[in-house]
C-alpha cells in the first residue's frame, strides 16, 4: 500500500511556474503525475522510475515540466514552467509497484492515487 498526498496547486498567470509535491508513504517502482480537466479524460503528464530515475513525459509538457524525486524524504515533485491556460486541471500523483514500462502512460496501470491538487492558469 502506498499513500500519496499532493500539494502545491494554485492560481498562476500564463507563463508562470508552479511546483507540485507528492508525499509518498513509501517508495514505489513508478510514480507518475496525471491531470484531468473538467469533461476530459485523465491525461498522463510524467513518470519516474524511482530506482533508476528514468523519466517519461507527455509530448504536451516535454521541455516545460520536470519530474524528480527526493529519496531521503520520499517526495516526488513536478516542476511546471511556462504554464499555459490549457494546463489548467486537477493534478494527481499515482504510484505502482508492478506495472511494466509499456504501461507507464496508462492510468489504469496505477493502483495508488492521491486526492489531487488543482492548478489554474489564467490568460
Amino acid at each position: 500500500q502506498v499513500h500519496l498526498v499532493e500539494s502545491g496547486g494554485g492560481l498562476v498567470q500564463a507563463g508562470g511556474s508552479l511546483r507540485l509535491s507528492c508525499a509518498a508513504s513509501r517508495r514505489a517502482s513508478y510514480i507518475a503525475w496525471f491531470r484531468q480537466a473538467p469533461g476530459l479524460e485523465r491525461e498522463f503528464i510524467a513518470a519516474i522510475k524511482w530506482s533508476s530515475r528514468n523519466t517519461y513525459y507527455a509530448d504536451s509538457v516535454k521541455g516545460r515540466f520536470t519530474i524528480s524525486t527526493d529519496n531521503a524524504k520520499n517526495m516526488v515533485y513536478l516542476q511546471m514552467n511556462s504554464l499555459k491556460p490549457e494546463d489548467t486541471a486537477a493534478y494527481y500523483c499515482a504510484a505502482d509497484n508492478t506495472l511494466i514500462l509499456s504501461s507507464v502512460r496508462d492510468s489504469r496501470a496505477y493502483d495508488y492515487w492521491g486526492q489531487g491538487t488543482r492548478v489554474t492558469v489564467s490568460s
